[in-house]
């Protein structure tokens, strides 16, 4: 049985969501707070694996509390979030602090979406609850440039999901300023994308930038897929171009990772690097072996430094990777990577 202590200061919500769990046959709502200092107690009396944590309240915000708690007692904690610009950049920081995922906040007008909203809660509870729920702490440092000329016809395309974004940073971080082009499809809502491609610009020596669709693929320039459209590749006249595509969600996600990977298999797979990072489901492994398949390099990230190994490990179980590495090591490999002339052969 998995136990979740509810922390919101609405009654309705804390009414709502205890509700939707508790008709798991595998979860249990143990006890609702209103408050961080009512939580405080609750965790001590009850240990509860997983916290759902409301963002705005009184007495102490939910950030502050997040930020308590995985200092002295790390555990899985989905942050629940208003799908607006102003609740995407502080969900984005709680998920810096060590959040696991998040969820939006319910509406009253939910009734037609109850289901599908129950589905995503049950699930994300028993996401977290298997998580490695640690604290974040990122390295600010970047490595110092290279020379592009010895890899400017290189791509460089990265797939996530749950625990993506900071992987993804991580990943990109430590990248100089003239890294060959990046794609980049992560499973984020539409209210989010720009706000994380704009915390991305601001922490990397790369420009990051929210696709547009249309944008030639520059070197020193990483592009995110746009949280509600398909984001493919393709070549025009021998150089490659974005496009975003606003057809039906694939695997259950839009952007879809396959939908990128399988695009760039079949516009520059030779020159192409794919990296598969932590995530939950499939989406991704198949268009990773595609990649593979017609001559790119192809990398999973390993299993104890995902937050969820789903995407990932179905990678693996495809044989779609060339190789599984810790996602601390995955930048310093890309760069080795980008020098060598026939990187298939390393």
């Amino acid at each position: 049985m998995i136990t979740v202590l509810v922390i919101d200061d609405s009654p309705l919500v804390r009414q709502l969501l205890s509700h939707l769990l508790n008709d798991a046959d595998d979860i249990k709502v143990v006890a609702t707070a209103e408050d961080p200092y009512e939580a405080r107690d609750l965790i001590k009396k009850f240990n509860p694996d997983v916290l759902t944590l409301d963002i705005e309240m009184p007495k102490m915000d939910g950030i502050a509390f997040l930020r308590n708690i995985m200092k002295l007692r790390p555990m899985p904690v989905i942050m629940v979030s208003t799908l607006t610009a102003k609740g995407a950049a502080v969900t984005l920081e709680a998920l810096s602090i060590g959040a696991v995922d998040f969820i939006s906040k319910p509406k009253s007008d939910l009734t037609n979406q109850l289901m599908g909203y129950k589905q995503e809660l049950i699930d994300k509870v028993r996401l977290a609850y298997r998580s490695k729920a640690r604290p974040r702490s990122l390295s600010t440092q970047t490595i110092k440039p290279l020379n592009c000329e010895m890899f400017s016809n290189r791509v460089i395309a990265i797939g996530a999901s749950t625990g993506g974004t900071e992987a993804i940073q991580s990943v990109l971080m430590r990248m100089p300023s003239n890294t060959p082009p990046v794609v980049i499809a992560q499973h984020i809502p539409a209210a989010f994308s720009a706000s994380f491609a704009k915390r991305l610009n601001n922490n990397c020596a790369m420009k990051v930038i929210e696709a547009q669709g249309g944008e030639q693929l520059k070197p020193g320039t990483a592009y995110l897929a746009p949280g509600n459209k398909h984001m493919i590749i393709e070549r025009r006249g021998g150089l490659l171009f974005t496009r975003l595509v606003d057809s039906d969600p694939v695997n259950r996600h839009k952007p879809s990772v396959d939908v990128l990977f399988n695009s760039v298999a079949e516009s520059a797979a030779k020159s192409t690097i794919g990296i598969i990072l932590t995530g939950m489901g499939k989406d991704g492994a198949k268009g990773l072996l595609n990649l593979k398949n017609k001559g790119a390099y192809t990398i999973a990230q390993d299993e104890a430094s995902s937050v969820v190994w789903g995407m990932p490990g179905a990678a693996v179980d495809l044989d779609a990777h060339h190789e599984q590495m810790h996602l601390d090591k995955i930048p310093q490999k890309l760069l080795f990577l980008l020098k060598t002339e026939n990187s298939k052969a390393m």
